[in-house]
């Protein structure tokens, strides 16, 4: 047996297709928690999330997880909120953009706008991170991978292992590079890749002349004058 489909009462613009609608925007905005909910608890004390019903300005604020606004739920929304209701065209996401929370910390924030079937905003999903907590941590780290200037330029050391193998590798590599073999190449690129590996500090290895002569197919007096 069919139940009749109820009717709305006079006045109200509405009827069974208009519930409908409004059960699947009700719908949209609940999964919508979901994904604020777990958005904020994955980033506890540092990012706050807020879920705005754009369908209900004056009360907009459906969800706020990890609180570092001051808001509550059933607060109104905001002046982006304000614009995507007015129209529909507004940019649905707006991405990395500089805010500020009352007491003045500085935000990254970023808005993303939820659209029904109808293209209507429904809802926006806002997340506001907290960069002040995180400003000293970069400095921190900043000045912990810094490194004198002077040495910039010319490192002190290689700390890379300078036994024979590696020693052929890197031959073989710089060669390649080059589009040849070791023995192939010309006689300056022979001599600009002895130059190379005596900068980076290959030449204090045991017997690692003759091991470049060898690969290069030269005698070791001829490497030493590669050197000079």
């Amino acid at each position: 047996m069919e139940h009749p489909v109820a009717e709305q009462p006079e006045g109200d613009g509405g009827g069974p297709v208009a519930v409908a609608a409004d059960e699947a925007d009700e719908h949209l905005i609940r999964e919508a928690e979901k994904i604020a909910v777990a958005l904020g608890r994955m980033f506890s004390g540092l990012c706050e999330v807020v879920l705005h019903d754009l369908r209900d300005p004056q009360q907009a604020i459906r969800v706020i997880e990890n609180n570092l606004s001051g808001r509550e739920v059933g607060d109104s929304a905001t002046e982006l909120g304000l614009a995507r209701i007015a129209d529909p065209q507004y940019p649905s996401v707006i991405q990395n953009y500089p805010n500020q929370f009352p007491d003045g910390r500085p935000v990254k924030s970023t808005s993303i706008g939820i659209k029904n079937a109808a293209g209507q905003y429904i809802a926006a999903l806002c997340l506001n991170l907290d960069v002040s907590v995180l400003s000293p941590v970069t400095l921190a780290l900043s000045n912990l991978v810094a490194t004198d200037v002077e040495h910039r330029e010319h490192p002190l050391e290689n700390l890379r292992d300078r036994n024979v193998r590696e020693l052929r590798r890197t031959v073989e590599a710089l060669a390649a590079e080059r589009g040849a073999t070791p023995r192939s190449l010309s006689r300056d690129d022979k001599k600009a890749l002895v130059r190379q590996l005596q900068g980076e500090g290959y030449f204090e290895g045991r017997d690692a002349a003759q091991t470049i002569a060898d690969l290069l197919g030269v005698s070791r007096a001829t490497v030493y004058n590669y050197a000079k």
